[in-house]
């Protein structure tokens, strides 16, 4: 049966990760996987009571985590709705390519901090199609944007699915995290950002989009409070000792309320263009669902014992925790990070690792910025990648080195400032 149970998982993550081959949503082939392996567990448990309660466990630490992410891709919803981000992109005012480089990566690194590295590579994608004509330009400096964004997103709880569900699931922690994995980041971010402002030296930008937009009073409004309430829910939970995803659904109706009353005076349509009941219409609803089928499948499985089996098997003949991060990492590259992290979590328990051991903070660096190595690894990279079209093969050839590069420097980083400060 258990047997049965890993072939379904294995033939679910090739459809998934051959997605664009068979021209099935990776959305779909998560859900029928991980409803068929709990359809075997419930074959394999002879209680019909414990499989159930056993279900009903695995899908509550589920849901905290969809829960979260709704929160905060709907906060993001409401903001753009507002062009709240045009007051941040609208700011860069430059024509040397080094210089405005250098202000996409540092706007890149800490919005996807603060939001998520996926909203951010759209983000700041648009950005470089408004104040770049020449599409060679655009495709280096939105591959920059992949590799910085996910960089970014690897240190903060809110910024990469992954590090957040380390965060939600006890494995780390907000302050340990931010502390332990930011200067690796940085490296894995830097490194290549050096490389092209050497290569873009004393060039000029030719052509560019020099009218800004025009802002609303409420733009700003709205940027701040979101922003402010996103940074909000770690504090929330450390004061409150709540799940994060309460905290994110705090935030979500802070923000609701408030653009509420903003738009009180308005025509009916004209509220419910910026409403928060179109942002929830609006947020990536797919992923949402991707996310509750390989969590479904990955919780089968830990259920099941598999998992447990695979990490006395890994401990025994790995036996290094940074060598399994670093393999995990580069693993992210091809096979989604979300499954792989998920699959970790069932494999060593807290009892083996505990909250903030080493071996979690480095596979959230690991996984976090080992998928900008291939331009599909990645969720900002697919998006970016059917934004400006740019090519697999090129990508490979030049941007592929640049982000294994960072990722080697920032791993490096982390190990020596593990060594050296403990």
């Amino acid at each position: 049966m258990i047997g049965i149970v890993i072939i379904i998982f294995v033939l679910g993550y090739i459809a998934i990760a051959f997605e664009h081959k068979i021209k099935i949503d990776k959305a779909a082939s998560a859900l029928v996987t991980g409803v068929l392996c709990w359809l075997f567990y419930f074959f394999y448990e002879p209680s019909t009571t414990t499989s159930e309660s056993e279900l009903i466990h695995q899908l509550g630490e589920i849901a905290a985590i969809l829960f979260f992410l709704m929160g905060a891709m709907t906060i993001v919803e409401v903001v753009d709705s507002h062009h709240g981000f045009n007051l941040i992109t609208d700011a860069i005012r430059t024509k040397s390519k080094p210089i405005l480089l250098v202000w996409v990566s540092i706007l890149t690194f800490f919005l996807s901090a603060v939001l998520d590295n996926l909203t951010t590579a759209i983000v700041m994608t648009s950005l470089c199609g408004k104040l770049l004509n020449d599409k060679k330009d655009r495709l280096w400096f939105v591959s920059i944007v992949i590799i910085v964004a996910n960089a970014g997103g690897a240190w903060s709880p809110l910024g990469d699915v992954t590090t957040t569900m380390l965060w939600i699931g006890g494995q780390i922690t907000a302050y340990n995290i931010i502390a332990k994995t930011i200067l690796p980041s940085i490296v894995v971010a830097l490194v290549p950002l050096l490389i092209l402002v050497f290569k873009f030296k004393n060039q000029k930008i030719v052509s560019r989009d020099d009218n800004k937009s025009r802002h609303r009073p409420e733009s700003k409004i709205i940027l701040f409070t979101g922003i402010g309430l996103l940074i909000f829910v770690p504090v929330f939970k450390t004061l409150t000792h709540m799940p994060p995803f309460m905290g994110m659904l705090f935030a979500l109706g802070v923000i609701w309320i408030i653009s509420s009353i903003i738009h009180l005076s308005k025509h009916a349509d004209e509220r419910y263009k910026y409403s928060v009941t179109q942002a929830l219409r609006k947020i990536d609803t797919s992923s949402i669902l991707f996310f509750l089928g390989i969590l479904l499948a990955v919780s089968a499985l830990q259920s099941f014992g598999v998992l447990g089996q695979l990490a006395e098997y890994t401990v025994k003949h790995i036996d290094n925790y940074y060598v399994t991060g670093t393999i995990l990492g580069l693993s992210s590259a091809i096979i989604d990070n979300v499954p792989l992290v998920a699959a970790a979590q069932g494999m060593f328990s807290l009892e083996m690792y505990p909250t903030d051991h080493v071996f979690w903070e480095f596979l959230a660096l690991s996984a976090g910025t080992g998928g900008s190595a291939i331009i599909i690894g990645s969720a900002a990279g697919v998006a970016v990648m059917g934004i400006e079209k740019i090519n697999f093969f090129w990508y490979l050839k030049n941007i592929s080195w640049l982000a294994l590069a960072g990722f080697f420097a920032g791993l490096i980083t982390y190990i020596l400032q593990q060594s050296i400060l403990g």
